[in-house]
């Protein structure tokens, strides 16, 4: 079926029927319904060629995809995943550019060609260089994540600090007074949110954070998760409780635990971050593991949809979505062991 075709059947002109599908605001909502509607009933599909000559959009997305780090993981894919599903609803394409030694020149180059209308960020740094660069581009990007800036943006993030505050609370509560942090690098947002939620936690028990206890990594996978815990059930006294910030890194500590002849949930307790995970079931694990949950999925589902609103007119500063995150206790967590 092609453009004018779909127009006949609806008794709609061309114009409107085109505007209906590209998103225009002078078409009215009842009417742009009825004409996504019949164009999946019909199974009408734009030309893309022809879309992007009537609305002056590339009908794609844009993301810089980290070459040289362990951020290209499963997570990542979940998230990029939930972007798609919500693009594909208006046949959007995502297109994934390889970060260059120069990350920044990467999306210099994205904002200055023609391939993508705007961009996702990922992974934000403390003090993040793109959104500066970005936004005196005047080119439209949504950060997943917060960054320290004075510059006005849109952002979408989880409350990092919220969810390993209540996850400490939880362990004190339990009795459990040396606990160990393995956590991403500091110099990225999230990881700085962490350990600022557990160190709060702490001080609200009037207790000092042995920084002996806090392990950091660029590479939050399998193997660095045994390695750090490995070296921290070495300590006398060992901890009694692991938090976790990825159900990667897990995997390694879990080995580790078992390795060092130790009991979960009896001998050492632990919570990890990020419960849905197609990969990983923690409820399905033996014991199943306590852990904070964040649909990194749906995230990217939701970033996708205040993309698109950016690009109907709506003003980037106004969005800010700080999404909650629940704890999950399962039986990974038990009274400290006396």
């Amino acid at each position: 079926m092609k453009l004018k075709d779909l127009a006949r059947e609806l008794g709609l002109s061309q114009t409107t029927v085109s505007r209906a599908l590209n998103g225009y605001p002078e078409v009215n909502d009842a009417t742009r319904q009825r004409v996504v509607d019949a164009a999946r009933r019909y199974g009408y599909r734009p030309n893309a060629s022809a879309r992007r000559l009537a609305t002056g959009r590339a009908g794609a997305i844009g993301a810089v995809l980290p070459t040289e780090s362990s951020l290209v993981d499963p997570h990542y894919t979940q998230f990029l995943s939930g972007v798609g599903k919500r693009l594909a609803v208006d046949d959007i394409d995502i297109v994934l550019s390889p970060a260059g030694e120069n990350e920044l020149d990467s999306y210099r180059r994205l904002a200055q060609g023609t391939r993508v209308d705007a961009v996702i960020l990922s992974n934000p740094r403390v003090a993040d260089s793109r959104i500066d660069l970005l936004k005196d581009m005047g080119f439209p990007f949504l950060l997943h994540g917060r960054t320290e800036t004075s510059t006005p943006h849109a952002w979408l993030d989880i409350d990092n600090h919220g969810a390993f505050r209540r996850a400490t609370r939880h362990l004190l509560d339990l009795g459990h007074t040396r606990i160990a942090l393995l956590n991403g690098s500091s110099a990225f947002t999230f990881a700085r949110d962490r350990e600022a939620g557990f160190r709060e936690a702490l001080a609200e028990r009037d207790m000092t954070c042995d920084d002996a206890l806090i392990a950091e990594s660029d590479e939050m996978t399998d193997e660095t998760g045994f390695r750090l815990t490995a070296r921290f059930l070495t300590m006398t006294p060992r901890p009694t409780a692991l938090l976790v910030s990825s159900m990667m890194q897990t995997l390694g500590t879990l080995r580790a635990i078992r390795s060092a002849g130790l009991q979960l949930g009896r001998d050492v307790s632990l919570i990890s971050h990020d419960d849905v995970f197609p990969f990983v079931n923690a409820d399905l694990m033996v014991p199943s593991v306590s852990t904070t949950r964040s649909p990194i999925r749906s995230a990217g589902t939701r970033v996708a949809e205040l993309v698109l609103e950016i690009l109907q007119g709506r003003d980037p500063s106004s969005i800010g979505e700080l999404w909650p995150v629940d704890l999950i206790v399962r039986d990974s967590t038990g009274p400290a062991p006396s």
